[in-house]
């Protein structure tokens, strides 16, 4: 593969979409919830917004730091509405856990990386947020949520907002819609705001000298938010 080549023949993708992730509506939440048929039938899910991802820790990043406040109103306002079901599946490690071959140590059980971020856990409906413990990147591979999801089939609207996009948000969002899809479950609708979802940045010549795979983290972001989209994930602006 000619690396010039790659560049030129996908500006003109590129270019689409770039302008498609610029031009993404706002999604008025209370609208979608009277959708849905009322509160009962959304949640929230918030995946790994904990302080080993937007605080402290080897896999902490700035960036991704920033979606905190977003989220913040975004249950605020989702529990002014009646929602009662919120969701936080959360990396929970045993410190000898087999996700450590591919990444540094983080979040490990018992640990302040492994707990949700204090602008989360101090809100006063927080005894509502079923925390998920997860060993994966998957919020659905041994931790339950399939069996909830069972469970609660009158549950149609999913907000889903956390990081990284590329990572634990893609796996969620998917498996949410792929889910609705093979459980033939019509009218399901799969929800990721911009503004409450990113990712990491690692330079090239920073991964070279640490030992690093580079990671282009708007480059990133940009590609899995599309790859949602043409599954049928709903990409907004925000959730008014």
């Amino acid at each position: 593969m000619d690396v010039e080549r790659l560049i030129n023949s996908s500006r003109p993708f590129l270019t689409w979409l770039v302008r498609w992730y610029n031009n993404r509506p706002a999604l008025d939440m209370a609208q979608a919830v009277r959708e849905a048929g009322g509160p009962d039938h959304a949640a929230v899910l918030s995946v790994d917004v904990t302080v080993g991802f937007c605080q402290q820790g080897a896999l902490a990043s700035e960036r991704v730091g920033r979606i905190v406040e977003p989220i913040v109103r975004l249950l605020e306002r989702a529990h002014g509405l009646g929602i009662r079901r919120f969701i936080l599946p959360q990396d929970t490690h045993a410190a000898d856990a087999v996700e450590f071959e591919c990444f540094p140590p983080h979040c490990v059980r018992g640990s302040e990386e492994a707990v949700t971020v204090p602008e989360i856990a101090a809100l006063p409906f927080a005894d509502r947020f079923w925390v998920i413990e997860k060993d994966s990147l998957s919020s659905d591979i041994n931790t339950g949520l399939d069996d909830w999801l069972k469970a609660h089939p009158e549950v149609t609207t999913f907000f889903v907002v956390g990081d990284c996009t590329d990572f634990c948000v893609y796996q969620l969002a998917m498996h949410l819609r792929l889910w609705a899809n093979a459980h033939k479950r019509r009218g399901v609708r799969v929800i990721v705001p911009l503004d409450g979802v990113d990712t990491f940045d690692i330079p090239v010549e920073v991964a070279e000298e640490i030992g690093a795979m580079p990671h282009h983290g708007d480059l990133m972001h940009l590609i899995f938010l599309f790859s949602m989209a043409q599954n049928g994930v709903e990409i907004v602006e925000r959730v008014d």
